[in-house]
């Protein structure tokens, strides 16, 4: 009897046992169901049960390691999202190849400087276009080595410098294309510049050594010529201290020193008052300045005195190129926002060839350096007039003489 009992009960535990089993199972299934179709659906941690009924520690378990696992992820796209930011804002060309050369990736700027809007895909080559670039690609293929390369492309004005990085665990490669044209023209500008200032100070300084040895030499003793000779180095100094006030106030002018007090200006006052200032140098070299009749023009919006040493500069330009007997004509006339202010002569004119570079620092045509100068004046008009917020420029025709003109926006209060 005993033993039927035993055994009843026994039968009864492993019955038991095997309904427990069977519906935890059951329980697990429908609890990775889930968990499987939250992943599926790409739905976030947040729809897990908390709480599955026989499971509440592994399903606690299974949601903090799926929230950790989301906020990971999370991290990691913004991160993502900012290097892709960095990326489209740079101005240097990034571009990705794999070991194939196939681009994986590009930046904006690769299509700015290769005209290649649908980089990833193409080749390496298909997007350089060019062969040093693509030749310096290639030996960083084989020789696993960093590459750097330069390249001009005259017919796009363009210096292009490319670095080639080699990635040794897929076999691919990272390009690296800056565009170097703006730091080669301000290298060009500034070499220039250099040979400029030497070329101008190598003449009035020869001009004062010779002078000084023909004194030295015996022209003291002689009280008529060594008037005349320090009469010359007076001149020559001055010339010096006048390239250097210049070369001070252009310096100032382009780094913005010189801080414009602008307010309401009359254009007819303007052209008077520089008129005015310069009337007896035009009457010393036998010329008419005059002031065209002016209509109502709208006021514009100026630093007076800024604006008068403009036309003050090109009517002093306009003087010195123009024979005894010429003429100087000051005007003034209304465009759409703007006044366009004008100096015009009928002096020697200024070469097509020389024209379009005559507001650089001490580029001069050849008929001004016959006639003296620093070379700085236009370039100090250009930058006063487009710090005023205008434009300058110049038509001229050789042996019909030269107009100069600037645009000043007028004032709209």
């Amino acid at each position: 009897m005993l033993f039927e009992i035993l055994l009843t009960l026994s039968l009864l535990v492993i019955v038991l046992l095997l309904w427990l089993t069977l519906r935890l199972r059951g329980r697990v299934r429908r609890y990775t169901d889930t968990v499987r179709g939250g992943i599926e659906a790409d739905q976030p941690a947040a729809v897990l049960p908390e709480d599955a009924a026989g499971l509440e520690e592994l399903s606690n378990a299974v949601r903090e390691l799926a929230l950790a696992q989301q906020a990971r992820l999370a991290a990691l796209d913004a991160e993502r999202g900012k290097l892709a930011a960095v990326l489209d804002q740079m101005t240097d060309g990034v571009l990705i190849a794999d070991a194939s050369g196939r681009v994986q990736f590009a930046n904006p700027a690769i299509a700015r400087l290769f005209g290649a809007p649908q980089a990833p895909g193409h080749t390496v080559a298909e997007v350089l276009r060019q062969h040093q670039l693509i030749e310096a690609w290639q030996r960083c293929q084989q020789s696993s080595e960093l590459q750097t390369q330069s390249v001009e492309l005259p017919a796009r004005h363009q210096f292009l410098q490319l670095i080639a990085i080699p990635d040794r665990t897929t076999g691919g490669s990272l390009l690296l294309v800056q565009d170097l044209t703006r730091v080669r023209r301000l290298e060009t500008v500034r070499r220039d510049f250099i040979s400029n200032v030497s070329h101008e100070l190598r003449t009035p300084l020869a001009s004062l050594k010779a002078l000084t040895e023909t004194l030295q030499e015996g022209a003291l003793e002689d009280p008529k010529a060594a008037r005349r000779f320090l009469g010359r180095i007076e001149t020559e100094v001055d010339a010096l201290s006048q390239m250097a006030q210049e070369l001070l106030e252009l310096t100032r002018i382009e780094s913005g020193q010189v801080p414009l007090a602008l307010k309401a200006a009359a254009p007819a006052a303007l052209l008077a008052s520089a008129a005015e200032r310069m009337r007896a140098q035009a009457e010393r070299a036998g010329l008419a300045l005059r002031v065209e009749p002016l209509p109502d023009l709208p006021e514009v919006l100026a630093d007076p005195p800024r604006l008068e040493q403009v036309l003050v500069n090109l009517i002093h330009n306009a003087l010195k190129f123009t024979r005894p007997g010429g003429e100087v004509v000051l005007s003034a006339a209304a465009q759409e926002g703007f006044v366009r202010f004008a100096v015009a002569d009928t002096g020697v004119g200024i070469s097509p060839d020389d024209l379009p570079r005559i507001f650089e620092r001490f580029y001069k045509a050849d008929r001004a350096r016959s006639g003296g100068g620093t070379g700085l004046g236009l370039s100090i008009c250009r930058h006063l007039v487009e710090a005023h917020g205008g434009q300058i420029g110049a038509e001229s025709e050789e042996g019909r003489g030269s107009t100069f003109f600037f645009t000043i926006p007028v004032d709209r209060e």
